[in-house]
Order: C-alpha cells, then structure tokens, then sequence
C-alpha cells in the first residue's frame, strides 16, 4: 500500500508525553493544516488511516526490532557488528537503550493516531461503506501496537482517548486491561474487513482473524486460538502453503499464497521514510528494510571476495546459537532454503588456481575440515568452541532470508523487501500448540506434519513425521525456531511459552550469564521515566534502574 501522508498530520498525532524528557514541545506545522480540517473530510481522513499503517515500519524490518524480537533469544548470538550487547545479551540492559526508546515512541505515536482516528471518525463524511472498514482497520492496527507494547513492557500506559497537548502524566495499567482491549478490537475488526484487498498491505479478515489466533494463544485461551486458526486454514480464502520454502524469500516472488499479513516496502525507497523530519524524526539511517545486513557474515575480507550485490552488505550484527544450526536435520529444506553457505569467487585477487565463479569461502555447522582445498572453511570446530560459545564472531554460516540482489548498489542498505508479518504456516503451529494444550498430542502432531511435509527434502517425507508421543512444548518450540528462524517472532514465543530464561540459559551462552527473571519485560524508557509528573504512580519496571 502506498502511504501517501500529510506531514502536518503527524504532528499533530505524535503522543506528547512520550516524546522526551522536555516539558514542552515546539510544534512545527509545515503544511499549516489543523487537525478539524484534514479529519473532517473523506480525503484527509485517508490519509489519518494510511499514516496508521506506516508505523508498522518501526518494527518490521528494522534493526531495532529484530534486535527486541529475535536477539536476546536461544536462537542468536553476537557478531562482531553488534552494536547492542545491552540488548542482545543483557548486559547492564537500562532504559537508555536506544531500540527500546525509539520503539516505545513510535508505537505510542501509532496507538495515539488510531485513537484519533477511531473518536472522530463519525465526523469524517466517509461513505456508508468505506466508514466500517476505516475503523476496522484502525481498531486492528490498535491492538496490533498494544500488542508489542504490553508483551514488551508490560501493564504500562493505556488509553483509548486521544492525546492533545503536552501530557505530563503517565498510568500504569494491568496488563488483562491490555489484553482485553486487544481481542475487543480485532472482533470488531473481523466483523467489517473486507476478505481480501485490491490494495496490498491493507489488513484483511483472515489477516485480521490469524492474528487473533495468536493473541489467543498468548493469553492461553487455547479452545479459542484453535478454532480461529482453523478458520483461517479451512476459510476458503486461498492460502496454501509452498511447495519450496525457498521459494518464500526470492524478490520476486514476494506476495505470494502463503503471506496472510506483510508490512509493505515500496521499490520507490523515497516512499520508505529514510530521512524526514516528521516521518523520521529520530534520524533514523536506513528507511527500508535492512533485515538484509543485519545477519550477514564478513565475506568480503575473504580471499577471491570482494563486496558486491548479490552476497550483501555484511553489517555482521547477528549469528546463529550452534543450538539453532543443530536443530535442521539433513531432512528438513528449511536449512538450505533460511541459510547461506557458500561464497563464489568474485574478485580479482584470487588464490592461484581459483577462477572466478569457484567457491571461495564455505561455511558449515558440521566439522568439516577435507585437505587440498583451494577454498577458506569456516566449520563448526572453527567458529564455535565446545561449549557453543564463539571463536570467531566475522565468519560463520549466515541466514540469507532477507537478502536482496535487486538493490541498485553494493553499499545500498535499503531493500524494497516487504516484511512478513504472519505466513500460512503459523496458523498450524498456532493449532498445534493449542491442541498440545488441551491435551491432543496426536492432533498437535496432525498439524505439526503439515508444515514437516512441506519441509521435507525430496523422498525423506516419512522420515519427517511425528507422532503424538513425540509432541512436547520444547519441540514445538523447536519447529517454530526452524520455520521462522529470524522473523521477528522468536522473543514472543519464548515469553509465551515460560521458556525465555530456560532455553537462553541453555541454549545461548553469549545471553546466559546475562538474563534474569526480570527480563521477561522491558525497561521503560529513561526519557519516559524522567519526564512524567506522577513519578511515584508510573514506576521504572522492576530490576531497571
């Protein structure tokens, strides 16, 4: 969906009291329209609902969200590039944190302007159609931001009203009010969305319903999250899995049958908010998805390598727990279809005897160590220690989900790649784990087998099967790390599941000795914490300065 926005508009939507630790904020209104003018008609309202939508892009496909999704986990360590180790491993995690600022401020900038939207739309003049719908979507995108805030924080600010003015107070609200709320509005929003959307990125029904199965399943209601994953599964509305899980990550093959929600990247990157000073206020550097550097390995200090396109701009942020490389068996696609391995030969300075075009450098989870090789190894004995923790933090099998070899440059860090949200596939795991819950193993591994068949290699189908005396919460854990290894779910997994500190401890000895109990929340940003009136109401949450 293009997001066409009016800039004054922003402004008057951002959620003052969360902006910084100022008292007062200048208001800078560059296109000198008022909230009454752009609300009151169809056209300006448009543009309310559309500047809701783009701030799904904070999250989706930028470091600072895979940095508060996916690190911190059983499934990522540091690599050299990491510029977060507060985050990523713990370390002295405070409310200063940059990601956990920004993030803060733009979801509560998004929840204040679908409140906006949502009390005035009745003044709008939209028509008798298109009315329900706008609100739909707008009560959707509420509960997709409360979302991220109440499992990131916790029972923290709450409102439904829209913020006008500086606002110097702050509630600390439960975290069922929370919740409540969330499931309020996603079945208002199921009730009027349309079932499918000529304009892509715009939430749907079934988009609506899938994500309604997992806010079900994240408040255990499992009866519930069952029933509305199969209603998306068994709805008639076209999705499937397919048939190569390769095949999801190609540029272009983007939106396809398996994607039920994606946050939307235009190829005109001007539309991606890279530098604005009202989009992008924080100065934020790469306006696209980056997901594209974030995990890749130093391939271009290799001999025969030199940075090019179609091998990335390897910020080297991220590298696989060896746990996570382990968890692929030689049956299951998902491997060779989420990581890469070999680099080619691209540069003039080669080895002797190595043309362009040979491998250069080859990457491994198994010990792999063949003599006579004209070509650099980097296996499992090389990059990690017997303990899984790391020898060599530049050099290492490297996940290439996010890749993009359409960008226009080497040194490019923005991708037009859109950003999946929910795939087909979650909507069985969803099942599975609520069948598990209400004590249905066998059904569990029912659903489990679907997304393992697609998985399987060529004639190694069988041995994928699983039968309902092998289904454990760790092993749905398990197939959930496989399927959707760096898509921004693992963080909330864990937390769902009680597992975060157990498998980071097991699982990640680069976040082990860092991780506490009291990590299952978020630090409240210090700017926040300084800026309110009511100081002895609204409290750092606990273990955090």
């Amino acid at each position: 969906m293009k997001q066409y926005i009016f800039k004054g508009l922003l402004l008057l939507s951002v959620l003052t009291f969360t902006a910084s630790c100022q008292k007062s904020l200048k208001e800078y209104n560059p296109s000198g329209m008022t909230a009454e003018s752009v609300f009151t008609t169809p056209e300006g309202f448009e543009t309310l609902v559309n500047a809701a939508y783009s701030y799904e892009r904070w999250w989706y496909g930028k470091e600072e969200g895979f940095g508060l999704s996916e690190m911190g986990t059983d499934l990522w360590m540091s690599g050299a590039g990491d510029v977060a180790t507060d985050l990523t491993q713990y370390i002295n995690l405070q409310g200063t944190n940059g990601a956990i600022t920004t993030e803060w401020q733009q979801l509560y900038a998004a929840v204040n302007l679908c409140n906006t939207g949502i009390n005035r739309i009745s003044g709008a003049g939209l028509s008798a159609t298109a009315r329900p719908v706008r609100e739909a979507e707008l009560r959707f995108l509420r509960a997709f931001y409360y979302w991220h805030i109440v499992e990131t924080w916790g029972g923290v600010h709450f409102s439904l009203a829209e913020t006008q003015g500086v606002i110097t107070t702050a509630n600390k609200t439960p975290v069922e009010t929370f919740n409540k709320q969330i499931i309020e509005d996603l079945l208002f929003a199921i009730e009027r969305l349309p079932v499918t959307t000529t304009d892509y990125g715009r939430v749907t029904k079934p988009a609506a319903q899938a994500f309604l199965a997992r806010m079900y399943l994240t408040q255990k209601k499992y009866t519930e999250a069952k029933a509305m994953a199969l209603a998306v599964i068994n709805g008639g509305y076209g999705f499937t899995l397919l048939p190569n899980y390769a095949d999801l990550w190609k540029m272009s093959n983007l939106k396809n049958k398996e994607v039920v929600y994606a946050v939307n990247y235009a190829v005109n990157l001007s539309l991606n908010d890279l530098s604005d000073p009202i989009l992008n206020p924080l100065g934020h550097s790469r306006g696209s998805n980056n997901g594209h550097m974030l995990f890749a390995m130093k391939y271009d200090d290799q001999p025969g390598m030199i940075r090019d396109i179609a091998n990335g701009r390897p910020f080297n942020r991220y590298m696989p727990t060896r746990f996570l490389l382990d968890l692929y068996s030689d049956n299951d696609a998902r491997y060779e279809g989420s990581f890469k391995t070999a680099w080619f030969a691209n540069g003039t300075s080669r080895p002797a005897g190595m043309a362009i075009g040979d491998t250069a450098v080859f990457a491994t989870k198994k010990v792999y160590a063949p003599t006579g090789k004209l070509y650099k190894i980097y296996d499992r004995n090389a990059v990690y220690n017997a303990n899984g923790t790391v020898k060599d933090q530049l050099h290492y099998v490297s996940l290439n989900k996010f890749d993009d070899p359409t960008r226009t440059s080497a040194n490019e860090a923005q991708s037009a790649r859109d950003s999946y949200v929910i795939r087909f596939s979650e909507l069985y795991l969803i099942a599975a784990e609520a069948e598990f819950n209400l004590g249905n193993p066998d059904q569990a591994a029912t659903y489990l087998n679907v997304v393992r068949t697609r998985a399987a290699k060529t004639g190694k189908v069988a041995e994928m099967q699983l039968t309902g005396s092998q289904v454990t919460l760790d092993l749905i854990l398990d197939e959930r790390a496989r399927e959707f290894a760096g898509e921004q779910l693992r963080w909330f997994d864990l937390k769902r599941t009680g597992k975060l500190i157990e498998r980071v401890k097991a699982d990640n000895p680069n976040a082990a000795g860092g991780i506490q109990d009291f990590h299952l929340v978020r630090p409240i940003p210090r700017t926040q914490v300084d800026a309110v009136t009511n100081k002895d109401e609204f409290k750092q949450n606990p273990g955090y300065q």
